[in-house]
């Protein structure tokens, strides 16, 4: 796939395979400045990271789909680089961030992809902004029947396994710490380099960290899944808790083109997996071609 959607600002790509370049910038929004990393060449594939995390996360992912697709991983507001906003955000409000970036960006149609908190602001994507959101990538896609359950599977990251000191403000973590209290919300082999960049993430993020993970708490994933109006890929960790209940999924997703198991996969699949996502994503977008490009 060669043809560029948009006008997307294209960094180099140093000779003889050596390190893709990821190129940085601050895009204007309603909701303030948003950083955004910009990676490859070729059609345009919007990224929408994990709540608590950054854009730093797809980095691998990024340059594994950089020969063929044009990557735009976005931070969320009051996540990473981007500015912070004083109010409780909604999973619509992510989406719509995103959208402003587009096109602040010039770019009129791009595939949606996002993991955990980021499949749902993906998923709301494809639901309420279809003209510009053709098709959508699901990865590791959380699933709650109601508003209670999302409460209580989500209690315990505030009250154990995400500490913070006296005044609120998170603390790091070992990764020790992390496989003993939450080896679920980690990759199957996490190194310290992940457990370095979950850090940082979690003090850019401040006492503001929980804006996202309330914001998927109050969103109605299974609802939102039947609105999506393009075609649909959904990934899921072998080891990830929601990979046992690929029913519900296939009951809401009118059309769900492929489910995809990856072997040895748990959480951080863009991290831990970017080969085997790339090659999926890849694979999926082939015949979508008329889809995403212009």
């Amino acid at each position: 796939m060669d043809s560029p959607i948009g006008k997307v600002p294209q960094p180099e790509i140093a000779d003889k395979g050596a390190l893709v370049t990821i190129r940085r910038q601050l895009v204007d929004t309603d909701f303030g400045q948003i950083h955004v990393r910009i990676c490859g060449h070729g059609p345009a594939i919007v990224m929408a990271h994990i709540n608590q995390q950054s854009s730093d996360l797809y980095a691998e992912l990024m340059r594994e789909l950089a020969p063929d697709f044009t990557s735009i991983a976005v931070d969320y507001p009051s996540h990473g680089m981007s500015d912070h906003i004083p109010f409780q955000p909604t999973i619509g409000d992510y989406a719509e961030c995103i959208v402003q970036v587009l096109d602040r960006l010039g770019i009129t149609k791009a595939v949606a992809l996002g993991e955990a908190t980021g499949a749902a602001v993906a998923t709301e994507l494809g639901g309420s902004h279809a003209e510009h959101i053709p098709a959508v990538i699901l990865l590791n896609c959380p699933f709650y029947k109601n508003r209670k359950q999302a409460d209580t599977t989500h209690a315990p990251l505030k009250q154990t396994f995400r500490p913070s000191d006296a005044s609120g403000f998170p603390l790091t973590r070992t990764l020790d710490f992390m496989l003993e209290t939450d080896p679920a919300h980690a990759p199957l082999h996490p190194t310290q380099d992940w457990m370095d960049r979950i850090n940082l993430a979690q003090i850019q993020c401040g006492r503001h960290r929980w804006q996202a993970l309330d914001a998927l708490n109050a969103y109605d994933v299974g609802e939102g899944l039947k609105r999506i109006e393009g075609p649909v890929l959904l990934l899921m960790g072998e080891h990830f808790h929601y990979a046992g209940i690929i029913h519900e999924y296939r009951e809401r997703i009118r059309r769900l083109d492929a489910i995809e198991i990856i072997p040895d996969g748990r959480f951080c699949l863009g991290w831990e997996k970017a080969n085997d996502v790339a090659a999926l994503v890849s694979t999926f977008l082939r015949p979508h071609r008329s889809l995403v490009t212009m």
